[in-house]
């Protein structure tokens, strides 16, 4: 199966992480790294590696990032392994995709992830399982939020191993972006009615809720009070993400006010 599958990494000042990724994709025939202009060396240390196809396109949104990496690249094989760059996958899980033979009406997978700060495994975390094999006539992706997420027509699986989520880069680079990504947030939470919010966003929509329950959930219902500094590490940075939406959709709210008549 491995060789009917062209693994798919997108990239921005991704060099604290995507050379472990692409250690663990060796095997591929040809790796796809489409990088959104890197200044940090990312591209140079992708192309180091003889089976990575380097592609540079300017950011837009992720959807249409993907769409591109995906469908406008040039890939020949019939199966996409859409990867973050702080992704990882073991040997176990390599395995697994060697050893795959899905039936027709089967058109992709979905991975479940074990969530690490600086190394160190968490027992468990907020992050979603999510498809991220599945073939290319069939992957469809859309824009949600800051976020896109892929729809896949057909039949979906579930692998049986998880993929690591490790991200290395420094604190000062995920506050920064967790301003980017929650400005988004905020025009879909602003934008989508009541009813078409599933429970999480709507009690984001409450703007202090989230901030007190995220930190009690994580700590206590996921048991990461129990993993230590880093278990601390995650709930706080979860928390810190949910107060900045929060004070993020306040300051809409009054902008929005103040321009009334």
């Amino acid at each position: 199966m491995l060789d009917r599958i062209t693994p798919v990494v997108l990239t921005y000042n991704e060099a604290p992480n995507v050379g472990r990724l692409l250690e663990r994709v060796r095997w591929a025939g040809q790796v796809v790294v489409v990088d959104s202009i890197s200044t940090d060396g990312t591209q140079s240390l992708a192309s180091s590696y003889p089976n990575v196809r380097v592609i540079e396109r300017a950011f837009d949104n992720h959807a249409r990032q993907w769409h591109f990496a995906v469908h406008e690249t040039g890939i020949s094989t019939e199966w996409v392994l859409a990867l973050d760059s702080d992704y990882m996958l073991s040997d176990e899980i390599v395995k697994e995709l060697s050893a795959l033979s899905p039936p027709a009406d089967v058109n992709g997978f979905i991975a479940s992830f074990v969530y690490c700060v600086l190394g160190k495994p968490l027992r468990g975390s907020l992050y979603p399982p999510v498809p991220v094999l599945f073939r290319r006539s069939a992957g469809r992706y859309e824009q949600d939020g800051h976020t896109q997420r892929v729809h896949v027509e057909g039949e979906m699986r579930t692998l049986r191993n998880p993929i690591v989520h490790d991200d290395r880069k420094p604190l000062s680079h995920w506050i920064a972006s967790q301003v980017k990504y929650m400005t988004l947030e905020v025009e879909k939470l602003r934008s989508a009615a009541w009813s078409a919010l599933g429970w999480p966003d709507r009690l984001r929509r409450l703007y202090f809720v989230a901030p007190i329950l995220v930190p009690v959930y994580c700590l206590l219902w996921r048991g990461l009070i129990l993993d230590g500094l880093p278990g601390l590490y995650y709930a706080l940075q979860r928390t810190v993400a949910e107060i900045v939406l929060s004070l993020l959709l306040i300051e809409d709210r009054l902008r929005h006010t103040n321009r009334s008549p």
